[in-house]
């Protein structure tokens, strides 16, 4: 991957990791907002039943654990809690885009809301990993692992760009 490097004139070329982790932030926000939207469609619907399609329509036993927990899960969906659940999706997309933003534009205060919001998730990783291994699970802790990692690095070494002058500071 290059690396960003100032041209002649001052200018920044190229992603560096701020910018890449900006648009995986982004990235994150624009699917968990589609899925808000989906949450949506259930206003006013019998969730249930809807569900109970869902697992119809895929082959699964209605009786089995995972499907079970799905069905019953939506039952207790009402119009009132899908509008809570839907406010919570969009906090969450709130915070994803305002760091990412903030990192495109390689501020200070985004590489600590990177650091704090990736580094709170790490725990509850390495337990699901530690009693549930997949490799599915093995990458996000990576991954995750790596943004803590590069932000506390970013921070601690003060790669932070001075606003406007494309310096590091």
């Amino acid at each position: 991957m290059p690396r960003a490097e100032p041209s002649p004139t001052g200018a920044w070329h190229g992603i560096d990791g701020d910018r890449l982790v900006a648009i995986a932030e982004a990235a994150k926000g624009l699917v968990v907002l589609l899925a808000g939207f989906g949450l949506l469609a259930f206003f006013r619907h019998d969730v249930q039943h809807v569900a109970e399609e869902i697992v119809r329509h895929l082959h699964l036993d209605a009786a089995g654990r995972y499907p079970a927990i799905f069905i019953a899960a939506a039952a207790r969906l009402d119009d009132m809690r899908l509008v809570k659940l839907a406010g919570i999706t969009m906090a969450y997309v709130l915070l994803r885009f305002v760091e990412a933003y903030g990192l495109w534009l390689r501020r200070r205060w985004a590489q600590w809301l990177a650091a704090l919001s990736g580094g709170i998730y790490l725990p509850v990783e390495l337990y699901e990993l530690a009693h549930r291994p997949t490799v599915v699970k093995a990458a996000i802790l990576a991954v995750n692992a790596a943004v803590v990692a590069y932000m506390a690095y970013a921070l601690a070494t003060g790669r932070a760009h001075r606003r406007g002058l494309g310096q590091l500071t």
